[in-house]
């Protein structure tokens, strides 16, 4: 079931200083505060019900300068859970998942429903308008045992702007006595019935072999479900909407040094933006 609120746990932004501190002395339990963001409201995956995002930064524990014990972490967290009104779920910053033990980290899992929602809205955000304009988009999928849920996603997450386009490359791992073309017909022949839209299968070791994308710059939106970090596309002559589903940083600071004409977005640094900007308003 979709969530009603989403509830992001990243890092304190502030300086740490003995103000911010989830626990300052051994009398008091350590706490999370929340705020939610009435201005920074999600579209719903049905487009009906909007979604609340709620902030909650992770200060740090301070007590005798210790850092935080999984499980009172996990506590905290549980207690900004309980406060919530309505189904909720969660999106937590690599950098607070770190701070979890292995036990507590299957508990914190982003649900996928969640994070079809956050790329909804950072394709219409972000992405649309290079959609509708260039009319091209490329599909990097990652492992192979989830290309089913992968081709699902994709199509939700294309389908309001597939009338406006015209190029769709699928790029996968290639799998010994595998029939990828087979397999995923189903999904491929829904393109083609529905929208006259023929998509392109390619592995990613045809394109290593023979630059498959230099008699095409690669425009429009890039979707990446967790590619190899060793795929790079072309410079683009023209600009493109790189989305980095699985919120990389080393592929985060690998776009950052391109020309500029690639914009890379993810999950991650759509919400840190969100926060960001919910500040910037408390500001001024």
């Amino acid at each position: 079931m979709e969530a009603e609120t989403i509830v992001y746990y990243h890092p304190m932004m502030q300086p740490p200083h003995q103000d911010c501190a989830a626990k300052r002395h051994w009398w008091q339990d350590a706490s999370l505060q929340e705020r939610i963001l009435p201005q920074q409201r999600l579209t719903a995956a049905d487009g009906k019900n909007p979604i609340t995002l709620v902030d909650c930064p992770v200060p740090p524990f301070s007590y005798k300068r210790k850092i935080w014990k999984p499980e009172a972490l996990s506590e905290c967290m549980e207690s900004v859970l309980h406060r919530t009104s309505g189904m909720a779920d969660v999106y937590l910053h690599p950098q607070v998942m770190t701070y979890l033990s292995e036990i507590y980290r299957e508990r914190w899992e982003t649900c996928r429903e969640t994070l079809e929602v956050l790329l909804i809205n950072l394709l219409a955000d972000y992405g649309a308008f290079c959609l509708r304009e260039q009319g091209q988009a490329a599909v990097l999928l990652g492992a192979p045992q989830d290309t089913e849920w992968q081709m699902e996603m994709t199509w939700r997450l294309l389908e309001p702007y597939l009338d406006r386009v015209n190029v769709l490359v699928f790029y996968y791992i290639e799998m010994e006595e595998a029939d990828i073309g087979e397999e995923l017909s189903y999904h491929l022949e829904r393109y083609y019935y529905e929208y006259g839209l023929v998509p392109q299968l390619i592995p990613y070791q045809e394109k290593t072999r023979q630059g498959h994308e230099s008699g095409r710059k690669q425009a429009g939106v890039i979707l990446d479900y967790g590619s190899s970090a060793s795929y790079i596309c072309n410079k683009s002559a023209k600009a493109c909407v790189y989305i980095d589903m699985t919120s990389s940083s080393h592929k985060e600071q690998m776009y950052a040094r391109r020309s500029g004409q690639i914009l890379y977005v993810s999950p991650l640094n759509y919400l840190d933006t969100m926060v960001k900007n919910s500040y910037d308003r408390l500001v001024h």
